[in-house]
This record gives C-alpha cells, structure tokens and sequence, in this order.
C-alpha cells in the first residue's frame, strides 16, 4: 500500500498543473534570487513580483519562502540589508556574487525553465485547466505506449501520427 501512494505523488510532483507541482529544486530559490539582486538592491517584495513576471506567473513566491531565504543569504554573507524608508532592502555582497558566479550554469538552467514555463501561462486560466487533466492522461499514454514499444518504430510512428492527428484537429478548431 505505501509503495503504491509513493508512485502517485511522485508521479504528480512533475506536473506542472498538479497540486505537488514544483517550480523551483533544492536550494534553487536562493539562487534565483541572488541572481535578481545581482541586477541591483531590492526589497523582499519586489524580488516576488519579480520571481513571479520571470516565470510568467508559473511560479508565485510567498514571504514564508523569500523572507527566510533572504535571512539564510544574509547570515551566509552573500547578502546585506538595511533599512530604507521603512522597508528592508537587500543587495548583494562580493561574496555572493562569486558564488553566483560559481553556480552561473545552474542559474541559467532556472530561467531557461522559468522561460518555458512562461510558454504555458495560458494554461492557468479557468477555461484551460479544465482540460489540463486530460491532455496529461494523453501525453502519458503516448509515452507509456512508446516506452513499451521496445524501440519497435511502427508502434512509435502510431503514436506520432495519432498525437500530430489530434493537434492539428484542435489546432483547426480557431
């Protein structure tokens, strides 16, 4: 029984419309914002309005992430704030930008994806998500038709053609 939920909520973890769906990985927020705050000082706000224009809304940061995360930044020294007009504003220090610097390849990994993402804004609006379920069960069902093919090109061909054969009849429907 366990190892049958653990499959379920592993397998709903990468979708990006499942309620487990995930934007960032491990230690990946910081990053990000380290990489916001090497365009300039900001304050805690401001870096999740920004987290969240980057990845075209994909992606909606909370205080309970930005704020203690920033606080872990600061405590590393690769951040200092101070006080400005009433608000907390955070810039980053030499040494954080070496550790940019260090982890450059990663930082370009998180928005390339937040770019992708992007692509897909439209997919949160009410009248789409309604089929956001099925188009999963679709694309699943491609690829475990496929992954069973055992490299057989017939089988891989089908299943090319049925999804080419569904996306231009929807495509048509405009």
């Amino acid at each position: 029984m366990h190892r049958h939920w653990h499959r379920k909520a592993r397998a709903r973890r990468y979708e990006p419309w499942g309620p487990q769906g995930r934007f960032f990985g491990a230690g990946e927020v910081r990053l990000a914002l380290l990489s916001l705050l090497s365009e300039g000082p900001r304050h805690g706000y401001e870096l999740m309005r920004q987290l969240e224009e980057r990845s075209s809304g994909a992606y909606r940061a909370s205080a309970g992430t930005v704020y203690p995360t920033l606080q872990q930044l600061e405590d590393e020294g690769l951040v200092q704030s101070e006080s400005v007009d009433g608000k907390r504003v955070y810039r980053m220090t030499e040494a954080g930008q070496r550790e940019l610097a260090e982890q450059a390849e990663t930082v370009r990994r998180i928005w390339r994806r937040a770019e992708a993402w992007g692509d897909f804004g439209f997919a949160r609006e009410p009248d789409a998500v309604e089929i956001a379920r099925p188009a999963v069960r679709l694309a699943r069902a491609a690829f475990r038709a496929v992954s069973r093919a055992d490299g057989d090109s017939r089988v891989i061909e089908r299943v090319r053609d049925i999804l080419e054969r569904a996306r231009k009849e929807i495509e048509e429907i405009d």
